[in-house]
C-alpha cells in the first residue's frame, strides 16, 4: 500500500452515495496534502469516505508517519508518499527564506509528477499549505480536465506571518497568491461557519462547511476500562509518585507556532503549588503527544520546570493507539490558538469522539462552534486560569467539576461522526467529475 501509484489497478464499480451517482468506472479522485500524511487526519478521512462511496482514491501527501490502519488497507485507496527535504531551521531571516523556496521548489516537482500519474477525474487539495499547493493543484487540473475542490483548514497567509509578521512582504504576496488561485478552484469545502464567512467577504469564494466531527475509531471506554487504561498508560510513562495513580491530562500537538507552550510553561509551576497545598495524593501526569518542529525545544524547557505534583511526559502515538490513549484520560487539554481565528482545532473532535471532557484556550476566535463552556469544555484565557481550571477539575477530591463535562463530552461522543457530515456535505461536491 505504502509507495507510488498503480494506475491499473483501480477498481471500476457501479454505486450512488445519496443523490449522487457513480458511473461504471470509478471517479479517479487525488486526494493531496503538502504535510506529514499520518498527521494529517482530516485528509486521511476524506480518502476513505470517497474509497467507501466508490471512488478510486490516491492519497498523496509527505513521507513520514504512517497513516490510519483502514487507509493502509483499503483496497482502492493507494498511497503516495513525497519525500521531503529537511524542514527550515527557526528564524525568520533570509536564510529560513532561501531553504523554505527551495524546499516548496521540490514539493512542488513531486507533487505535478504524483499528479500526472494519477491522471484524475477530481483533486481534493487540503490548504494550507497554500504555496505551493494551489498553483500545482491549478496547472494539474487544466492539463487534465479534472475538477479542482479546495478544503480551507486555515489561510496559508496567517500562518506565514506567525513567522515572518503581517506586513513582511512576503506574507502580502503569499496573501495576494493565495486569494488569485484559491478563486480559481470549481468548488470549496471549509472547516468553520467563521472561515466560510470570511472566504465569502474578503475573497468572493462560496465555500460549503465541513465541520470536523470524529471518525467512528474514537470511541468512549466504560468506566472500569477506562480506569484500567488510565492506570497501564500512567506505568508505561514511568509515572514514579506511588499510591493511587495520577490525574492524567492529554494535550496533542503539532507543536507548531499556532500551540501556546509558553502560556503551558508559565502555568504547570502555578499548578503545581496549587495541587501541593490540597496535600493529600493529588498528583497529575500530562502526555504531551504528537510530533514537529517545536518539540524537542518545548519538551526541554518544561522538563527543566522545578515541578513536584506533576510529571511531563513528551511521546508520538501512532495513529491506532491514538484513539486509546484520549479514552483513557482523564481530561484533555488544547492549547491551540488560531493564527486566523477562523480554524478550529480537529483535536477538539477528536476527545469528544472519545468521551473526553477538554480545557481549552479561547483565543478570540470560532472556538465555540464546537465547544459549549462548562458543558463539554473549561475555557481559559491566561496561564492564571488555566492552573486554576486544572486544579478545579482534577484536584477536587468529588470529582464533581470533572464529572459534569465528561457527560457532556459522552453527548458530544453520540452526535454525528465524520461519515454522517461528509455524506451530507462534501459527497455533492467530490463524486461529480469534470467534462474532459
Amino acid at each position: 500500500m505504502w509507495g507510488p501509484v498503480d494506475g491499473r489497478r483501480w477498481r471500476s464499480v457501479s454505486t450512488s452515495v445519496g443523490a449522487v451517482q457513480i458511473s461504471s468506472r470509478a471517479t479517479r479522485v487525488a486526494v493531496i496534502v503538502l504535510g506529514d500524511l499520518g498527521r494529517s487526519p482530516r485528509m486521511q478521512y476524506h480518502a476513505l469516505a470517497l474509497a467507501d462511496a466508490g471512488a478510486a482514491v490516491v492519497l498523496i501527501g509527505l513521507a513520514g508517519s504512517e497513516p490510519c490502519a483502514a487507509v493502509r488497507a483499503h483496497a482502492a485507496i493507494r498511497v503516495h508518499a513525497i519525500g521531503d527535504p529537511a524542514p527550515p531551521r527557526p528564524g525568520a531571516g533570509v536564510a529560513y527564506l532561501i531553504a523554505a523556496t527551495r524546499r516548496a521548489v521540490a514539493q512542488a516537482r513531486a507533487l505535478a509528477a504524483a499528479l500526472d500519474t494519477a491522471a484524475p477525474d477530481v483533486i481534493l487539495a487540503q490548504t494550507p499549505p497554500a504555496l505551493p499547493t494551489l498553483a500545482v493543484a491549478l496547472r494539474a487540473a487544466r492539463r487534465q480536465g479534472a475538477r479542482l475542490v479546495l478544503d480551507w483548514h486555515n489561510l496559508g497567509h496567517t500562518l506565514l506571518a506567525l513567522r515572518l509578521g503581517a506586513g513582511h512582504p512576503v506574507v502580502r504576496l503569499a496573501a495576494l497568491l493565495e486569494r488569485r488561485d484559491g478563486r480559481r478552484a470549481a468548488a470549496h469545502l471549509c472547516v468553520s461557519q467563521a472561515m466560510r464567512a470570511a472566504l465569502a467577504a474578503d475573497w468572493g469564494i462560496d465555500a460549503v462547511v465541513l465541520a470536523d466531527r470524529p471518525a467512528r475509531r474514537f470511541t468512549p471506554l466504560p468506566r472500569a476500562a477506562r480506569e484500567a487504561a488510565a492506570a497501564a498508560l500512567a506505568r508505561q510513562y514511568g509515572w514514579d509518585g506511588g499510591g493511587a495513580r495520577p490525574s492524567l491530562l492529554i494535550a496533542p500537538s503539532g507543536w507548531s507556532a499556532d500551540d501556546d507552550f509558553d502560556l503551558l510553561h508559565a502555568a504547570l509551576p502555578a499548578c503545581d503549588t496549587r495541587l501541593a497545598a490540597r496535600g493529600g495524593a493529588a498528583r497529575l501526569l500530562l502526555l504531551l503527544t504528537g510530533s514537529g518542529p517545536r518539540r524537542d525545544a518545548v519538551a526541554a524547557r518544561l522538563a527543566a520546570l522545578p515541578l513536584t505534583r506533576i510529571a511531563v511526559r513528551t511521546t508520538w502515538l501512532a495513529a491506532d493507539a491514538y484513539p486509546d490513549a484520549l479514552a483513557a484520560a482523564d481530561l484533555g487539554l488544547c492549547l491551540h490558538r488560531s493564527a486566523s481565528g477562523r480554524d478550529l482545532p480537529m483535536k477538539i473532535a477528536d476527545m469528544f469522539g472519545a468521551g473526553l471532557p477538554v480545557c481549552a484556550l479561547d483565543d478570540g476566535g470560532c472556538l465555540r462552534e464546537m465547544v459549549r463552556p462548562n458543558v463539554t469544555a473549561r475555557l481559559f484565557v491566561d496561564a492564571a486560569r488555566l492552573a486554576a481550571a486544572l486544579d478545579e477539575i482534577l484536584g477536587e477530591p468529588a470529582g464533581a467539576a470533572l464529572a459534569r463535562l465528561r457527560a457532556g463530552a459522552l453527548e458530544e461522543a453520540d452526535g454525528p461522526r465524520w461519515d454522517d457530515a461528509w455524506r451530507a456535505t462534501a459527497a455533492p461536491l467530490l463524486l461529480t467529475r469534470a467534462t474532459r
